[in-house]
């Protein structure tokens, strides 16, 4: 016996990192970012440059207004990205039918 007619686990396994080809329909390799993500993300960075410029000593800042304005900001963002997620899913579902 050689080791040829014995698989090794190469190329012929099926695992997440190679798809099958062949059959079922084609996935996408990742899901789109969700909006909750990248405007947490946003506020974190938009707390740490606040945090920056006011240890620096170029502006002095209120926390209460720098609070609400960042409150304000995410809220309208969360709004309108909702908002656009919920567009872009309707017109893919479309079957094009009245």
């Amino acid at each position: 016996m050689s080791s040829s007619e014995y698989p090794t686990g190469g190329s012929a396994r099926n695992t997440p990192a190679t798809p099958r080809t062949a059959g079922g329909p084609e996935q996408p390799a990742s899901p789109p970012a969700r909006v909750g993500t990248i405007v947490w993300g946003l506020i974190v960075l938009a707390l740490a440059a606040l945090i920056i410029v006011a240890r620096l000593g170029l502006v002095d800042l209120n926390g209460s207004y720098v609070l609400i304005g960042l409150m304000l900001g995410a809220g309208a963002a969360l709004v309108v990205g909702g908002l656009i997620s919920a567009r872009g899913r309707d017109k893919k579902s479309s079957t094009g039918k009245s």
